[in-house]
Protein backbone atom coordinates (compact mmCIF):
# COMPACT_ATOMS: atom_id res chain seq x y z
CA UNK A 1 0.00 0.00 0.00
CA UNK A 2 1.59 3.61 -0.92
CA UNK A 3 0.51 6.93 0.46
CA UNK A 4 0.84 10.51 -0.35
CA UNK A 5 1.07 13.37 2.66
CA UNK A 6 0.73 16.96 2.20
CA UNK A 7 3.18 18.16 4.01
CA UNK A 8 4.06 22.04 2.18
CA UNK A 9 1.79 24.01 4.60
CA UNK A 10 2.66 26.93 6.31
CA UNK A 11 1.61 26.51 9.23
CA UNK A 12 0.05 29.82 10.42
CA UNK A 13 -2.51 29.66 13.22
CA UNK A 14 0.63 28.63 14.87
CA UNK A 15 2.82 30.97 14.42
CA UNK A 16 5.54 31.97 15.43
CA UNK A 17 6.44 28.51 15.78
CA UNK A 18 6.01 27.50 12.68
CA UNK A 19 7.52 30.51 11.11
CA UNK A 20 11.41 28.99 10.87
CA UNK A 21 9.75 25.69 11.40
CA UNK A 22 7.51 23.30 9.65
CA UNK A 23 4.33 22.46 11.20
CA UNK A 24 4.31 18.67 10.34
CA UNK A 25 7.99 18.58 12.84
CA UNK A 26 6.02 20.30 15.93
CA UNK A 27 6.51 17.70 18.24
CA UNK A 28 3.90 15.97 20.21
CA UNK A 29 5.18 15.28 23.47
CA UNK A 30 8.66 14.46 22.17
CA UNK A 31 7.87 12.92 18.51
CA UNK A 32 6.93 15.16 15.75
CA UNK A 33 3.61 14.88 14.71
CA UNK A 34 4.71 13.65 10.85
CA UNK A 35 6.59 10.59 12.40
CA UNK A 36 3.68 9.33 14.58
CA UNK A 37 1.82 9.68 11.23
CA UNK A 38 4.14 7.30 9.28
CA UNK A 39 4.71 4.79 12.03
CA UNK A 40 1.10 4.66 11.85
CA UNK A 41 1.09 4.08 8.02
CA UNK A 42 3.96 1.69 8.44
CA UNK A 43 1.85 -0.48 11.19
CA UNK A 44 -1.39 -0.20 8.38
CA UNK A 45 0.50 -1.85 5.54
CA UNK A 46 1.61 0.86 4.10
CA UNK A 47 5.61 1.05 2.62
CA UNK A 48 6.21 3.89 0.26
CA UNK A 49 5.16 7.23 0.89
CA UNK A 50 5.64 10.27 -1.03
CA UNK A 51 6.04 13.80 1.14
CA UNK A 52 5.12 16.78 -0.84
CA UNK A 53 6.72 19.66 0.68
CA UNK A 54 6.89 23.03 0.78
CA UNK A 55 7.95 25.40 3.41
CA UNK A 56 11.49 24.71 5.13
CA UNK A 57 11.27 21.29 2.52
CA UNK A 58 14.59 20.96 3.49
CA UNK A 59 14.27 20.51 6.92
CA UNK A 60 11.97 17.95 6.39
CA UNK A 61 13.87 15.80 4.02
CA UNK A 62 16.96 15.91 6.37
CA UNK A 63 14.76 14.76 9.61
CA UNK A 64 13.19 11.70 7.37
CA UNK A 65 15.63 10.90 4.91
CA UNK A 66 14.84 8.18 2.81
CA UNK A 67 12.56 6.68 5.25
CA UNK A 68 14.58 3.28 5.82
CA UNK A 69 14.43 4.26 9.95
CA UNK A 70 10.69 3.70 9.89
CA UNK A 71 10.91 0.78 7.52
CA UNK A 72 9.67 2.88 4.63
CA UNK A 73 10.27 3.77 1.09
CA UNK A 74 10.46 7.79 1.92
CA UNK A 75 10.29 10.05 -1.65
CA UNK A 76 9.98 13.56 -1.54
CA UNK A 77 7.94 16.40 -4.04
CA UNK A 78 8.61 19.82 -3.77
CA UNK A 79 6.22 22.82 -4.64
CA UNK A 80 8.04 26.08 -5.55
CA UNK A 81 4.45 28.13 -4.64
CA UNK A 82 1.58 27.11 -2.46
CA UNK A 83 -0.41 24.98 -4.40
CA UNK A 84 -3.38 24.45 -1.85
CA UNK A 85 -3.92 21.10 -0.62
CA UNK A 86 -5.15 18.99 -4.25
CA UNK A 87 -2.99 21.45 -6.43
CA UNK A 88 0.47 19.16 -5.12
CA UNK A 89 -1.00 15.76 -6.21
CA UNK A 90 -0.98 17.03 -10.49
CA UNK A 91 2.39 16.25 -9.96
CA UNK A 92 1.66 12.72 -9.33
CA UNK A 93 0.07 12.32 -12.67
CA UNK A 94 0.92 8.66 -13.91
CA UNK A 95 2.70 7.79 -11.14
CA UNK A 96 0.35 5.10 -9.37
CA UNK A 97 -1.63 2.10 -10.54
CA UNK A 98 -3.85 1.13 -7.79
CA UNK A 99 -5.72 3.67 -5.10
CA UNK A 100 -3.57 5.44 -3.08
CA UNK A 101 -4.26 6.92 0.41
CA UNK A 102 -3.78 10.90 0.67
CA UNK A 103 -3.43 12.76 4.11
CA UNK A 104 -2.36 16.44 5.84
CA UNK A 105 1.04 15.71 7.24
CA UNK A 106 -0.46 17.54 10.77
CA UNK A 107 -2.92 14.54 11.84
CA UNK A 108 -3.04 12.65 15.54
CA UNK A 109 -5.87 10.35 15.29
CA UNK A 110 -5.46 6.71 16.10
CA UNK A 111 -7.46 6.08 12.48
CA UNK A 112 -7.20 2.17 11.07
CA UNK A 113 -5.87 3.36 7.55
CA UNK A 114 -5.83 0.25 6.23
CA UNK A 115 -9.44 -0.11 6.85
CA UNK A 116 -10.14 3.03 5.05
CA UNK A 117 -8.12 1.61 1.85
CA UNK A 118 -10.29 -1.49 2.43
CA UNK A 119 -13.62 0.42 2.50
CA UNK A 120 -12.19 2.23 -0.25
CA UNK A 121 -11.78 -1.02 -2.42
CA UNK A 122 -14.91 -2.47 -1.06
CA UNK A 123 -17.16 0.55 -2.26
CA UNK A 124 -15.17 1.11 -5.90
CA UNK A 125 -15.57 4.98 -4.76
CA UNK A 126 -13.56 7.28 -7.25
CA UNK A 127 -12.43 9.41 -3.21
CA UNK A 128 -13.08 7.95 0.05
CA UNK A 129 -13.40 10.96 2.67
CA UNK A 130 -12.70 10.03 6.38
CA UNK A 131 -15.06 11.47 8.48
CA UNK A 132 -15.55 12.74 11.68
CA UNK A 133 -18.30 13.62 13.89
CA UNK A 134 -17.92 17.18 15.52
CA UNK A 135 -19.99 19.23 17.99
CA UNK A 136 -19.31 22.71 17.81
CA UNK A 137 -21.52 24.99 20.41
CA UNK A 138 -22.55 28.20 19.16
CA UNK A 139 -22.72 30.78 21.58
CA UNK A 140 -25.51 32.99 20.04
CA UNK A 141 -28.77 33.13 20.26
CA UNK A 142 -30.39 31.77 16.40
CA UNK A 143 -33.43 33.14 15.01
CA UNK A 144 -35.35 30.88 12.32
CA UNK A 145 -36.74 34.02 9.82
CA UNK A 146 -39.00 33.05 7.22
CA UNK A 147 -39.03 35.30 3.97
CA UNK A 148 -41.73 37.63 5.45
CA UNK A 149 -39.18 38.38 8.18
CA UNK A 150 -41.41 36.37 10.43
CA UNK A 151 -39.48 35.04 13.14
CA UNK A 152 -40.26 31.42 13.30
CA UNK A 153 -38.32 29.71 15.75
CA UNK A 154 -35.59 30.74 18.55
CA UNK A 155 -32.41 28.48 19.79
CA UNK A 156 -30.53 29.69 22.36
CA UNK A 157 -26.71 28.69 22.12
CA UNK A 158 -27.21 25.36 20.07
CA UNK A 159 -24.35 23.05 19.21
CA UNK A 160 -24.08 21.93 15.89
CA UNK A 161 -23.60 18.05 15.17
CA UNK A 162 -21.26 18.22 11.86
CA UNK A 163 -19.51 15.47 9.87
CA UNK A 164 -16.29 17.02 9.09
CA UNK A 165 -13.46 16.00 6.66
CA UNK A 166 -10.23 14.47 9.04
CA UNK A 167 -7.96 15.68 6.19
CA UNK A 168 -7.52 11.92 5.38
CA UNK A 169 -8.88 9.80 1.33
CA UNK A 170 -8.10 7.06 -0.39
CA UNK A 171 -8.11 7.92 -3.72
CA UNK A 172 -8.61 6.70 -7.67
CA UNK A 173 -5.18 7.92 -9.30
CA UNK A 174 -7.01 8.63 -12.27
CA UNK A 175 -9.15 11.40 -9.59
CA UNK A 176 -5.37 13.51 -10.41
CA UNK A 177 -6.17 14.04 -14.10
CA UNK A 178 -9.00 16.29 -12.50
CA UNK A 179 -7.00 18.58 -11.11
CA UNK A 180 -6.50 21.65 -13.32
CA UNK A 181 -2.97 22.33 -14.63
CA UNK A 182 -2.32 25.24 -12.92
CA UNK A 183 -2.74 27.33 -10.16
CA UNK A 184 -3.93 26.60 -6.20
CA UNK A 185 -6.51 23.63 -5.88
CA UNK A 186 -7.82 22.64 -2.68
CA UNK A 187 -9.24 19.58 -2.00
CA UNK A 188 -12.94 20.58 -1.29
CA UNK A 189 -13.12 22.08 -4.58
CA UNK A 190 -11.89 18.29 -5.92
CA UNK A 191 -14.58 16.73 -4.54
CA UNK A 192 -17.23 19.50 -5.24
CA UNK A 193 -15.97 18.90 -8.93
CA UNK A 194 -16.43 15.29 -8.39
CA UNK A 195 -19.55 15.35 -7.43
CA UNK A 196 -21.06 17.83 -10.56
CA UNK A 197 -18.87 15.32 -12.85
CA UNK A 198 -21.24 12.27 -11.28
CA UNK A 199 -18.13 10.75 -9.74
CA UNK A 200 -18.80 8.22 -6.39
CA UNK A 201 -17.71 9.91 -3.11
CA UNK A 202 -18.40 8.23 -0.36
CA UNK A 203 -17.60 8.83 3.37
CA UNK A 204 -15.57 6.08 6.04
CA UNK A 205 -16.70 7.55 9.12
CA UNK A 206 -14.50 7.26 12.31
CA UNK A 207 -15.56 6.93 15.91
CA UNK A 208 -12.21 7.26 17.96
CA UNK A 209 -9.39 9.89 17.98
CA UNK A 210 -9.06 12.91 15.40
CA UNK A 211 -7.12 16.77 16.38
CA UNK A 212 -5.61 19.02 13.94
CA UNK A 213 -2.96 20.21 15.50
CA UNK A 214 -3.10 23.38 13.17
CA UNK A 215 -5.89 24.77 15.84
CA UNK A 216 -3.97 26.05 18.74
CA UNK A 217 -6.46 24.12 21.72
CA UNK A 218 -6.43 21.52 19.60
CA UNK A 219 -2.54 21.02 19.75
CA UNK A 220 -2.75 21.36 23.65
CA UNK A 221 -5.10 18.88 23.93
CA UNK A 222 -3.27 16.35 21.26
CA UNK A 223 0.05 17.13 23.52
CA UNK A 224 -2.23 15.88 26.81
CA UNK A 225 -3.82 12.97 25.21
CA UNK A 226 -0.33 11.67 24.05
CA UNK A 227 1.37 12.21 27.58
CA UNK A 228 -1.58 10.11 28.98
CA UNK A 229 -1.20 7.13 26.65
CA UNK A 230 1.18 7.27 23.22
CA UNK A 231 0.40 3.35 22.75
CA UNK A 232 -2.82 5.03 21.48
CA UNK A 233 -1.12 7.07 18.32
CA UNK A 234 1.64 4.45 18.08
CA UNK A 235 0.30 0.75 17.78
CA UNK A 236 4.03 -0.72 18.75
CA UNK A 237 3.84 0.93 21.83
CA UNK A 238 -0.19 0.19 22.67
CA UNK A 239 -0.81 -1.08 25.92
CA UNK A 240 -4.06 -2.02 27.34
CA UNK A 241 -5.17 1.32 28.38
CA UNK A 242 -4.51 2.75 25.12
CA UNK A 243 -8.63 2.08 23.64
CA UNK A 244 -10.09 3.79 26.46
CA UNK A 245 -8.56 7.14 25.81
CA UNK A 246 -11.02 9.57 24.19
Amino acid sequence: MKAVVLAGGRGTRLRPFTTNFPKPLMPIGDIPILEILLRQLRWHGVSQVKVMSGHLAYLLEAYFGDGSQFGLDIGYVREAEPLGTAGPLRQLRGTYAEPILVMNGDLLTNLDFGALAAGHRDTGSDVTVAVYRRDEQIDLGVLTVDETGAVRDYDEKPTLHLEVSMGAYAINPAVFERIPQDGRYDMPQLILDLLSDGRVVTAHRHDGIWLDIGRVDDYERANELFARDPGAFLPDRAGPESEHVR
